[in-house]
């Protein structure tokens, strides 16, 4: 028994000073290469390239310059005579230096018009004269290219490399950012490729995320489902759906209040579906409601007739003014109402109106412009 004791205590100790041997202490990176990582976010969607930088003019400070491509970084593949590298299973250009390039993508997307899960992938590249092939591998882990396998590729794209301006560090960037793209940059010396990254649908993303997030604690705040609601009639989608949270926002248990921004939301998805006569019930309602302050309900006027419903706007005017007892904004919105309706010569008695009540100098101009253009016979919104 003692001598099992011994064998085991033996063991344990062979693996602590194995596991101690094996520990590496802190030093320079290999060949200088610098470390970097670049992060773009498409709204939400985050994509990340993490790369080893080299420079033209190297680690001894010799210039490398016109010997970069084709020299230094081979055209095409090579057989690095290590590990899977062969002349049957050659190596393509790790796209940095060091350990293996990589590049996140937090959710599914579009490279080039071809889908890539999300996930984190090795970033290779066949440079060539006049094409490149840029390869997404499975394989994101490995110290180089010497492990590469093109059974490992998820997506090749082929590509034409363009004349930059001199970048004397290996640098990745984005450019032309979008919500829904953006690209991606290699750039190098007086060289540099190209990738588009795109989000496939990027409305339903945002559903589906809003979804998600309904059935977490922000579903217990009013404001996250008529943020939800708006959503879908600003990019007139699943408007069934607006409906039920719109709904939610005014009745639902816990969260549901009834005030103007939950009211006119309702009304809004109402009305990009159709029912306008349910639509105006809820959007005056909403006007009507305490809540509703004068400069609130004037902005809302505003975007309806943004929108082209210049006769509910009217209805939404004449309601703030009656309410609000012809205060100074009230006036504007019934002048803007009348104007959007056609009706210069109306809608110049409410600009005088309101003339006499401004309440400071800058909106005193803009009325007198507004004056102008209705004696002009054209319309001020």
């Amino acid at each position: 028994m003692k001598k099992l004791v011994f064998i085991a205590f033996v063991g344990v100790l062979a693996l602590i000073q194995n596991n101690a041997f094996a520990q590496k202490i802190t030093s320079p990176p290999s060949g200088d290469n610098q470390k970097a990582s670049v992060t773009q976010y498409m709204g939400f969607v985050e994509v990340t390239i993490t790369y080893n930088s080299p420079d033209v003019h190297g680690p001894k400070g010799e210039d490398r310059t016109g010997k970069i491509w084709g020299e230094l970084v081979p055209y095409g593949t090579k057989n690095l005579h290590f590990g899977y590298s062969s002349e049957e299973n050659p190596s393509p250009w790790r796209a940095g230096a060091n350990e293996n390039t990589t590049i996140s993508f937090s959710e599914d997307v579009l490279i080039n018009g071809n889908r890539l899960e999300a996930g984190t992938y090795g970033l290779f590249m066949e440079p060539g004269e006049k094409e490149w092939v840029i390869i997404f591998s499975k394989n994101s882990t490995s110290w180089g290219a010497y492990f590469y396998k093109k059974s490992e590729d998820a997506l090749r794209i082929t590509v034409t490399p363009k004349k930059t301006d001199f970048h004397e560090f290996l640098t990745y960037e984005f450019t032309e950012r979008k919500l829904e793209s953006c690209k991606a940059w290699m750039k190098w010396e007086h060289l540099g490729v190209n990738f588009k990254v795109e989000i496939p649908d990027v409305t339903e993303l945002y559903l589906n995320k809003m979804r998600q997030e309904l059935r977490s604690d922000a579903g217990f705040q009013w404001q996250n489902w008529v943020t939800a609601a708006n959503f879908c009639v600003q990019n007139k989608t699943n408007l069934d759906e607006a409906l039920t949270w719109a709904t939610v926002a005014i009745e639902g248990k816990y969260v549901g209040e009834v005030n103007f921004t939950t009211l006119q939301t309702k009304g809004l998805v109402l009305l990009a579906m159709g029912d306008y006569e349910k639509a105006s019930a809820y959007i005056l309602k909403a006007v009507k409601h305490p809540t509703a302050s004068s400069g609130k309900v004037h902005q809302f006027g505003r975007g309806l007739i943004k929108k082209g419903y210049n006769e509910l706007a009217m209805e939404v005017f004449k309601a703030n003014y009656k309410k609000n007892n012809g205060a100074w904004p009230t006036n504007v919105g019934m002048a803007r109402g009348y104007s959007a309706l056609g009706q210069y010569s109306t809608a110049a008695k409410y600009v005088k109106k309101a003339l006499k009540i401004v309440p400071d100098e800058g909106n005193k101009q803009n009325l007198q412009k507004a004056l102008i253009l209705l004696k002009e016979g054209k319309d001020i919104n």
